[in-house]
């Protein structure tokens, strides 16, 4: 049986280029805007367009469980797919330690499916940093390595 797998890299915070270390604070800061009033965990997301701006977002709960939104797809949801002239570089992903096992967190499924749309869609890869409170970060250079087996046009015929 073929075997799978992909490429990452581990590093810390304070190892990484400035402008990587930038992004990871702008999700820290964001992270303490989050609304996560049943579950206490607060999600921060920066992203660095190519022109170097950097955007960010905060999970939003909902009692509703499913009408909650997650950072990520929060922050996506405000650049259009279709506009070349918003091509995101890379995305820090972060959250607030709520207890002492602190890991780096990973988007979810349907974050990691929206985060490969915009990269297929702008055609060039997202470099995907995902951190710890820490300062431990776990990062892809390409969307692809979240979601190896991923859904896309292609599977629709398009």
């Amino acid at each position: 049986m073929e075997q799978f797998s992909f490429p990452f890299q581990r590093s810390l915070n304070g190892q990484l280029p400035v402008e990587v270390q930038q992004l990871i604070v702008a999700a820290r800061n964001a992270a303490q805007h989050a609304y996560a009033p049943y579950s206490n965990f607060k999600v921060g997301v920066a992203v660095r367009m190519k022109d170097g701006r950097i955007i960010t977002g905060a999970n939003h709960e909902n009692a509703s469980y499913p009408a909650g939104t997650c950072a990520e797809r929060g922050v996506l949801a405000n650049i259009n797919p279709n506009d070349k002239q918003q091509e995101i570089k890379s995305m820090a992903v972060t959250y607030l330690a709520t207890s002492p096992d602190t890991f780096p967190i990973s988007p979810c499924g349907i974050c990691r499916q929206t985060i490969l749309e915009q990269q297929l869609a702008q055609g060039a890869p997202i470099t995907v940093y995902m951190c710890n409170p820490d300062g431990e970060v776990v990062y892809v250079e390409d969307a692809t390595s979240l979601l190896p087996f991923y859904f896309s046009s292609k599977n629709l015929g398009k």
